[in-house]
């Protein structure tokens, strides 16, 4: 019997999902950004209740905030145009980082948030109660976007799952699809009378709109960090909750050393997501044995291939969203798309995230490149620096801005390129106007300066965007230009999803704020160079402060004399 059905009334009706609105009207982080004030608290992070009363969560809105026009890779005696850029050519939607979470799973590792509570937010903030409905209004803000002025595009980054279950993946896709969403699992706990498990009618994307896909270290590994070998894929499709070991606190960095712990679970049943069943397996209260669920095997994780797999089975498009039966054959997960047949730009999805073979030692969560996947990358630039093709390169992690201790820092060790060389070759095709990318659940742009001050055209941007899960909770629109003197202008604008008060997305927005407040992120919109003078970005001019968690700015490049010319034939011949 459907849940749906459960629900019926009592005159044996189904009861309708509810639909969730956003704002009539959608503004971009220049018109206007979430500010808040900074509370001190000893309260913990999952006694929501209790923070809400102390006054945590609450917010406004400020000024928009705008970064201006940056030159920092152009020519030394470089004048920029005094007028605005001439000819858009594209315009797409980025984002990423989502984290749909299945709360009711046996093995999220949320004991590591009772053991690590200051650095876990990762492992447990409230905002995951309603992940679900945040996508829900993200992809809402998206359509109204594309309904004023329309895109060509939106490219999703990767981590679209929490813990790479197969029902977090179909929750995803079926948000996108417009379908029913029932955002519990198991015993479907509160289904109707808590607001984050009730069923909904997800809105869907606008189907005029197509979007592409790229793979996140949290779609193919557990947590994001480890290899999901037998005994964990065991583990999510059991009636008991897992157990455990620290992986912070022993040497091998292991889920299977002693002592371990219940990992818990969230009880579905209670307005604030009680965490439940967690506490070290010697506690006189676990003297029976393991807590036990109701078991759903639609918590199975999936392998890399299962995944992508699973992005033919929409009904959006394009069909595959970006993969093809070839990445099938081959479990081979990167891909290149032409937006637009009408205008000279690729875009080169590369899969940037651990290998499950290495995924271990504090290796899962960092940037790496195996041999076939650098090979195809660089195949991929030669051919579009020789097709005179702009190019953008979209990946899930960033580079260089990570220092090599970082469990997000890229994988020196096993990669088959090493960040120094791989920055290096990126900088030898004047044609890469970005790399964009996600993982850090940050808004930061980097400039990476030509290594020669001759040729300005070596340089490139990188430009992350921010995760819909956490403090901002934003996405990010793209827009490129062609300037009058053949230059390229890249307008990067972050865009807070509309959220409409009294829905289940702006409760999401009060617990990010909340989470952000509580234990404030270690990054640029924190604290100044004053502050933290060591901090990774205060050695590095193009990086700058973001107060507000926004960045916004117009980014110009230089390409080859080459494609100068084609541009200049292209949008300004007479």
């Amino acid at each position: 019997m459907s849940l749906l059905a459960l629900l019926s009334g009592c005159l044996g009706r189904a009861v309708n999902p509810a639909m969730y609105d956003i704002t009539p009207r959608v503004k971009t982080t220049r018109d206007e950004v979430i500010t808040f004030s900074q509370i001190s608290s000893a309260t913990h992070l999952w006694d929501v209740g209790k923070l809400l009363d102390e006054g945590f969560g609450r917010w406004s809105f400020a000024p928009g905030s705008n970064d201006g026009r940056r030159v920092d890779l152009m020519p030394a005696r470089y004048c920029a145009p005094t007028v605005s850029p001439s000819k858009k050519i594209l315009s797409f939607m980025v984002m990423t980082d989502v984290h749909i979470t299945d709360k009711e799973s046996p093995s999220q590792p949320l004991f590591l948030a009772k053991l690590h509570e200051k650095k876990s937010t990762a492992v447990y903030s409230p905002v995951m109660l309603y992940s679900t409905q945040l996508l829900d209004a993200a992809i809402r803000t998206v359509n109204a976007v594309h309904q004023k002025e329309p895109m060509d595009f939106l490219i999703s980054l990767g981590d679209v799952a929490n813990d790479d279950q197969y029902n977090e993946l179909r929750w995803y896709l079926d948000l996108f699809d417009g379908k029913v969403i029932t955002p519990g699992s198991g015993a479907h706990a509160g289904s109707s009378t808590i607001d984050y498990q009730q069923p909904f009618k997800a809105a869907g994307l606008d189907p005029a709109i197509p979007w592409y896909q790229a793979v996140g270290n949290h779609d193919h590994l557990y947590f994001g960090t480890f290899t999901m070998d037998d005994r964990l894929r065991a583990s999510f499709v059991s009636d008991a909750i897992s157990d455990m070991s620290d992986p912070f606190t022993n040497k091998e960095f292991s889920l299977y050393q002693s002592p371990r712990y219940y990992t818990g679970t969230i009880d579905g049943s209670t307005p604030y997501g009680t965490i439940i069943h967690v506490g070290p397996v010697t506690d006189p209260a676990f003297a029976a044995g393991a807590p036990q669920v109701v078991a759903d095997p639609d918590r199975r994780p999936v392998t890399r291939k299962q995944w992508m797999t699973e992005f033919f089975t929409t009904t959006t498009q394009p069909i595959g969203h970006g993969f093809s039966q070839a990445n099938l054959d081959n479990d081979f997960s990167c891909y290149s798309f032409l937006p637009k047949a009408t205008i000279p730009l690729k875009v080169i999805v590369l899969d940037d995230t651990s290998d499950e073979t290495v995924a271990s030692q504090k290796s899962g969560g960092r940037g790496y490149l195996n041999e076939q996947r650098y090979q195809w990358l660089v195949r991929e630039l030669e051919a579009g620096q020789a097709d005179d093709q702009l190019m953008i390169v979209a990946a899930h992690v960033p580079l260089g801005v990570e220092k090599g201790g970082s469990l997000l820092a890229w994988d020196d060790k096993n990669s088959f390129v090493t960040e120094k060389a791989l920055i290096a070759k990126l900088q030898t095709y004047p044609n890469l106007l970005l790399w964009i990318a996600g993982h850090r659940h940050l808004n930061v742009v980097k400039a990476f300066a030509s290594p020669d001050p001759d040729r300005a055209e070596l340089g490139f941007w990188q430009v992350e965007t921010s995760s819909l899960r956490d403090f901002p909770q934003q996405l990010r629109q793209v827009e490129i230009l062609i300037n009058d003197d053949s230059t390229v202008s890249i307008l990067v604008t972050n865009i807070d999803p509309a959220v409409k008060e009294g829905t289940p997305a702006a409760t999401s927005r009060t617990y990010a704020v909340l989470t952000e407040q509580r234990y404030p992120h270690p990054s640029v919109y924190q604290s100044g160079c004053d502050k933290e003078p060591t901090a990774r970005y205060c050695s590095d001019d193009s990086i700058r402060q973001i107060p507000f968690g926004s960045y916004n700015a117009e980014l110009l490049k230089k390409v080859s004399s080459r494609m100068e010319a084609k541009l200049k034939v292209l949008y300004h011949h007479p």
